[in-house]
């Protein structure tokens, strides 16, 4: 298909000034298609010529202003709308779209443990096209009527509050102007909790068979959308732009969630059928709260065109965390963005592929999609979280507010939100932009301690990069009531660059730079305080500064300073006397995937996974008392994950229970299945089993899961088969089939795939689109093989083989991570 130019934009934009769509859709014409039919209306500004994008499986007619179009001379996607006259016009499309199976356009899901089946919009960039004919760019923002035939029982959601007219028939009230790509409709027999809130309509939607688990948490995910409704109505002057607020819980949904006016459609893993920790539950809020701040920044003001996606996505991730912080019980969310988000932020940052938070090269909506990175979202967020401490909240909201008055409803750029801000502010906005936003790569900060005539110490912190920092040092003592805490003298605020070296007295046990984490860096540590952190890490009093301890430390691995076998000893020493559960899970997800299975050698590999085993161990005899569960939890995930032999796992899955709680859980016992086919432990049979025991769409993908894991060479071969030369596979059962394939202990066994998959990664990539390419080059890349025949197999493919652009993006991070991994074993 062909993809739009920012050129070609601006000049439709300059064209057309688009009014309203009337869009029919009709749901009862089959599994495999869908009728559309659309009428648009619109202005020409001027005579000329455009065109108007779609992609469907059949187009049966088009006419503009009542005279018929030649649908042969559709394009690709694009149908050309010749010598246009200046004034009103209307354009008529009647066509049959396909349902999708890979989250984009139309996805249609049919529930295995029910057989109901729901349909639901993802239309993000250019995605509107699979469903409705539209002039498809953001700005071009137009009112949305919607009408949708649908099977007898089920319920139609949309931007706005709908009705059943009868017969299947629903009509949804006409939005205020939106941009395509935030149109959404979800269809199906849902399952749904509604309320009012402040005289708004409220609703949360799931599956069927999801009721139960939606039902236990509705409170708390109602008292989360109210808290966090009620906080932005104090932040933003304002008021909320659409007639209702819905949230739908959809399956096989690509992203964690969409910002869909009126209608936030989530992933449904967030309706929880298992046990699950208080961090994840902290995870869903802030999910919740990102979203609705994109009601205000994303929906009622909107990007121009692409390249300031990541300004929707930066304000909304700030906002989220922040929102959730003052306003719910969730009052520590900060930690879990440091441990989990910055690290995202900083590796994206540091590959080839790396990019300005603001890049200005976007020229398509190709190039666009490859965007959405730990650089939009978390650097970004950093970034803004640094503007707030650097220039004041009151001020940040106030040119927040500024900019909604001037753009609502329309679309705004990154220089008018700038200017907005700067009409806040006497401070210098503009420079400030052109150091964070325009910029790309990690600064490091190092502090150097200098010893004066009197004694005492003075700080000079070296810089690395060239952006300003606002930051905290953190000056810490030895306690004296506690060998193995530390305690904190002070907390100096610090600008840098610095005019003059700053005063500390005494040498303190450690210095922190960053403490608090406020700006977006890597910090390193003096040769004392290194040794300070090797012995009392977990002796410092906050969870915020040993998140930032912990994030140096795995800086410091990744980049060559720190043998990944310290890392884990620090962790063998300390992570049991963490109370954090972000941390916790923090540590264990970077130790189990980066250290262990990457950065180790395999002939280190089985007393890492020994060291591991014995952590979680201590962990799960800690909590035998049941006053954690969810450190506890975490606990027993990262036994499972690292068990080197079956028999302890098998017998909790025969007993149904850990020994002391938990008890197994769905997705316990799928963890422990997937390890015991790793190891052999279990067969077909066996997994057929636990499949009829739960029948349910995450069981399918488990059994999927299990299946590609099998140390069998025809099992190995059935999971190719159906990854690369089959395409039934929906997005979730490709990821979950990739993610069963490749293994450590299984490589001589998968040897002769690792060259097949750049082949076949491509193709697969190429036919069946981005979703599945990104899939592709995450999922199912073999990362497992940490040898520089791998690293060489995949430069040739970048080089000769002409892999699809969201394919490409992710061989070039997976390759860089690669070449990391052998760095950090050679060092």
């Amino acid at each position: 298909m062909s993809v739009l130019t920012r050129d070609e934009a601006q000049s439709r934009a300059e064209l057309l000034d688009v009014h309203r769509y009337t869009i029919d859709l009709d749901l009862t014409t089959g599994d495999e298609t869908f009728d559309s039919r659309t009428v648009i209306r619109f202005t020409a500004r001027s005579d000329g010529d455009t065109f108007v994008e779609m992609k469907p499986t059949e187009l049966r007619a088009v006419t503009l202003d009542g005279q018929p179009l030649d649908p042969e001379t559709l394009d690709q996607d694009r149908l050309p709308l010749k010598n246009l006259t200046a004034g009103e016009h209307e354009l008529r499309i009647d066509a049959a779209m396909r349902y999708s199976r890979t989250g984009e356009g139309m996805h249609r899901f049919t529930d295995p443990t029910d057989d109901r089946t729901y349909v639901y919009t993802q239309l993000f960039m250019d995605d509107v096209q699979r469903v409705f004919a539209a002039f498809d760019q953001p700005d071009l923002k137009a009112v949305f009527e919607l009408t949708v035939t649908a099977p007898e029982g089920w319920t139609v959601l949309a931007n706005g509050v709908t009705e059943h007219l009868g017969e299947g028939r629903w009509r949804a009230a006409a939005t205020p102007l939106i941009s395509t790509y935030l149109v959404a409709v979800a269809a199906g027999p849902w399952h749904s909790v509604r309320t009012e809130h402040r005289g708004l309509p409220f609703g949360i939607h799931c599956r069927r068979s999801l009721a139960p688990h939606l039902d236990a948490d509705a409170e708390e995910l109602l008292d989360i959308t109210r808290a966090c409704y009620d906080r932005y109505h104090e932040k933003f002057e304002e008021p909320y732009p659409f007639d209702s607020y819905d949230q739908a819980f959809v399956p096989e949904f690509n992203a964690g969630a969409m910002e869909n006016p009126g209608l936030v459609t989530f992933r449904d893993e967030f309706v929880y059928r298992s046990a699950v920790t208080d961090t994840e539950r902290q995870t869903r809020a802030m999910v919740i709260a990102h979203e609705m701040a994109h009601m205000w920044f994303g929906d009622l003001v909107t990007l121009r065109w692409w390249d300031d996606i990541w300004l929707n996505e930066s304000f909304a991730e700030y906002m989220g965390y922040q929102t959730l912080t003052e306003a719910t019980r969730f009052t520590d969310t900060w930690v879990d963005f440091g441990v989990a988000r910055k690290a995202w932020g900083y590796d994206a940052d540091q590959r080839p592929s790396t990019h300005p938070v603001a890049p200005e090269a976007v020229d398509d909506t190709a190039a666009a999609l490859l965007n959405f990175d730990g650089i939009s979202y978390a650097k970004g967020a950093s970034a803004l979280r640094q503007l707030v401490a650097w220039m004041g909240e009151k001020d940040f909201l106030a040119g927040i507010n500024i900019h909604f008055q001037r753009h609502r409803f329309g679309n705004a750029t990154l220089a008018d939100f700038i200017d907005s801000l700067a009409a806040a502010t006497e401070r210098d906005v503009h420079a400030w932009a052109d150091t964070w936003l325009r910029t790309t790569g990690v600064d490091t900060l190092t502090p150097v301690l200098d010893t004066v005539p009197d004694g005492t110490r003075t700080l000079t912190v070296e810089r690395t990069g060239s952006r300003p920092h606002h930051i905290s040092v953190g000056v810490y003592d030895q306690s004296l009531a506690d060998e193995g805490g530390l305690t904190l003298r002070e907390r100096i605020d610090l600008d840098i660059p610095q005019t003059i070296p700053q005063p500390l007295g005494k040498r303190p046990a450690l210095l922190l730079l960053n403490d608090g984490d406020l700006t977006y860096a890597k910090v390193r540590f003096d040769a004392e305080s290194a040794a300070a952190v090797r012995a009392h890490l977990s002796g410092l009093p906050d969870p915020l500064t040993r998140a930032v301890v912990w994030n140096a430390l795995r800086d410091a691995v990744r980049d060559g300073e720190l043998p990944a076998a310290a890392y884990l000893e620090t962790a063998r020493v300390h992570l049991p006397h963490e109370t954090d559960l972000a941390l916790v899970q923090g540590v264990l997800a970077f130790t189990a995937v980066h250290v262990v299975d990457r950065y180790l050698t395999p002939e280190e590999r089985p007393a890492a996974l020994a060291t591991v085993s014995a952590l979680c161990r201590d962990f799960i005899r800690r909590t035998e008392d049941g006053d954690n569960p969810g450190l506890r939890l975490i606990a027993v995930r990262h036994f499972i994950r690292a068990a080197a032999h079956p028999d302890t796992i098998a017998a909790w899955l025969a007993e149904g229970t850990v020994p002391g709680g938990p008890e197994l859980d769905p997705e316990l016992r799928w963890r422990i299945m997937g390890r015991l086919a790793v190891l052999g432990a279990v067969d077909e049979d066996r997994i057929a089993a636990e499949l009829a025991r739960d029948p349910s769409a995450s069981g399918q993908e488990g059994a999927a899961r299990c299946r590609a894991a099998l140390p069998d060479p025809e099992a190995k071969r059935r999971a190719w088969e159906a990854m690369f030369n089959g395409d039934d596979l929906s997005n979730y059962l490709f990821a979950a089939t990739a993610q069963g394939f490749w293994h450590p202990e299984q490589a001589d066994l998968v040897r002769e795939y690792v060259p097949r998959y750049y082949r076949d990664a491509v193709a697969v990539a190429a036919r069946r689109g981005p979703a599945i390419a990104t899939a592709a080059g995450r999922e199912a890349f073999p990362a497992h093989a940490v040898d520089a025949e791998n690293l060489a197999l995949g430069r040739d493919c970048l080089r000769d083989a002409g892999p699809a652009a969201a394919l490409r993006r992710r061989l070039i991070d997976e390759l860089d991570d690669l070449e990391r991994a052998l760095r950090v074993r050679g060092a």
